[in-house]
């Protein structure tokens, strides 16, 4: 066992979702979307580096020497839960980021998502896309749809992750799981292997580049039901972001393919909650009607908000709508949804309170005791580098 995992297992148990380490710096943990500092002394170079490369395998290092930052995947005691893991040189030398992932697959419900979400994944060809900011719960809420399908339907399944977060089993379908890197050199050329692999659903991890968008709205549009993410905040962004990525002699085409295949845009913030029990979904909603499709193909995408506030009936919601539920039943405070609200919100009904305990320094003091730091990595450190 790497004595890293002590740590974040400690980590989990204070309800965080986030450790960084650093290189001449205490430890810190995101909990509830804030930054909290651990009480522990500053980490030296070689505690650092002992932590961190002891997690890297051969594939991992071989990679960081060349780039200086590498992502990957990383299983906690055997599989108790999954970190995803970034790993990076920065002035004072090594760092660390790790999101720590439920042990479990969340359902729809569990997330606080409107339950009409799960009746997206019925569909059996189109471009579904869940969005929002870094840490928005983007890859959870991808996690819920996919097992949604795995236990309602008979499907076959493929993803593309950079690196794989959830790990799914069989169940009603057969679910394929590739990583960027590991499995696949790119996300465009995963996607462009999946059309030949006869999937009925595909996952794009990211939807980095305008080959990646192309291929997704191809496959969207040509009989698969597409998932996708992308770092928006809002619907309208969402789609206005898709267009722009096409050269400007594309973007009729663009929005042509985007009109016809668009089944629904999920745009989601996390906001800390009231009672200082972990954070509540705010959930924006844009459907794929016939309206929605007009506007996109006559370049009127600054008129979705307007449609998005005439189609509840449909299901469809605006963010600020979602947040003045959260705020009116008590589960946000007012100061907390008016910091991502685009208008003013009215006022709350209800209130607050929070926890800390000193696990993580002690598990931090239990993976310094008595060890030495791990073999430098070839280019770590201003010692290991070869001179010019």
């Amino acid at each position: 066992m790497a004595r890293i995992d002590a740590i974040f297992e400690a980590v989990q148990a204070q309800g965080a979702s986030d450790l960084h380490l650093s290189t001449g710096a205490p430890p810190m943990i995101r909990r509830h979307g804030d930054m909290e500092q651990v009480q522990y002394q500053e980490l030296t170079r070689e505690v650092t580096e002992m932590l961190l490369l002891e997690i890297m395998g051969e594939k991992e290092r071989e990679h960081f020497a060349t780039q200086r930052d590498v992502d990957f995947s990383y299983e906690v005691g055997g599989g108790r839960f999954r970190v995803r893991c970034n790993i990076y040189e920065e002035a004072r030398g090594l760092a660390g980021a790790f999101r720590l992932l439920p042990s479990s697959i969340l359902t729809l419900e569990q997330l606080g998502l409107p339950t009409h979400i799960a009746g997206l994944t019925d569909a059996r060809k189109g471009l579904l896309l869940v969005t929002g900011p870094p840490g928005s719960g983007k890859s959870s809420t991808l996690a819920a749809l996919v097992d949604h399908v795995n236990n309602r339907q008979r499907r076959h399944i493929v993803t593309i992750e950079d690196p794989i977060e959830y790990v799914h089993q069989n169940r009603n379908c057969l679910i394929h799981q590739r990583e960027v890197g590991r499995h696949t050199p790119s996300f465009a050329a995963a996607l462009r292997a999946a059309l030949r692999e006869d999937p009925d659903m595909i996952l794009v991890g990211e939807m980095r580049d305008l080959e990646t968008m192309a291929l997704a709205l191809t496959a969207a549009q040509t009989g698969q039901l597409v998932f996708g993410t992308l770092h928006t905040t809002s619907a309208a962004e969402t789609v206005e972001r898709i267009v722009d990525q096409f050269p400007a002699d594309l973007q009729p085409q663009a929005r042509g393919a985007l009109a016809a295949s668009l089944r629904a845009v999920i745009s989601q913030r996390l906001i800390k909650r009231a009672d200082g029990r972990g954070r509540a979904a705010a959930i924006e909603l844009l459907l794929g009607t016939p309206a929605v499709s007009a506007l996109i193909r006559e370049r009127k995408i600054h008129q979705i908000p307007s449609v998005i506030q005439t189609g509840r009936r449909d299901g469809m919601q605006l963010l600020d709508d979602a947040l003045q539920v959260l705020v009116d039943n008590g589960t946000v405070s007012l100061d907390e949804a008016q910091s991502v609200a685009t208008t003013k919100l009215s006022e709350p009904r209800a209130g607050a309170g929070r926890p800390s305990s000193g696990a993580i320094p002690r598990a931090f003091a239990e993976a310094e005791e008595g060890t030495e730091a791990a073999p430098a990595l070839r280019g770590t450190g201003p010692a290991a580098r070869p001179a010019r």
